[in-house]
């Protein structure tokens, strides 16, 4: 397989949780694509399904008290939840990026 075949960005069964003074809330439950390069992917859907809580995952940006509690996010061959923040900062905005939907963010 050449890297034309292979998934530039991968995500496997991921799930986001925000623990909360009332429990757990499930906001991202086993959510699994991958996107080759030069391909374009769409998340599409209402308000608060996950959409922003998705992306926020994937760049590793979710704030406490949500949590990635499961799955795989791998870019170009790396489980992204197994890096260092070190090691997320430099692919962060150098290899990987997100346009925030608040022009003022």
């Amino acid at each position: 397989m050449n890297d034309h075949d292979s998934p530039l960005l991968e995500l496997e069964h991921l799930s986001t949780s925000f623990f909360t003074d009332k429990g757990e809330i499930r906001a991202v439950d086993d959510v699994s694509f991958s996107i080759k390069a030069g391909e374009t992917l769409a998340l599409v859907g209402e308000s608060g399904c996950g959409k922003s809580v998705t992306a926020f995952s994937i760049m590793r940006l979710v704030d406490k008290p949500g949590k990635v509690v499961g799955g795989k996010i791998v870019f170009k061959g790396q489980n992204l939840l197994e890096l260092s923040d070190p090691a997320m900062r430099k692919i962060r905005g150098k290899s990987i990026g997100m346009i925030f939907q608040e022009p003022m963010t």
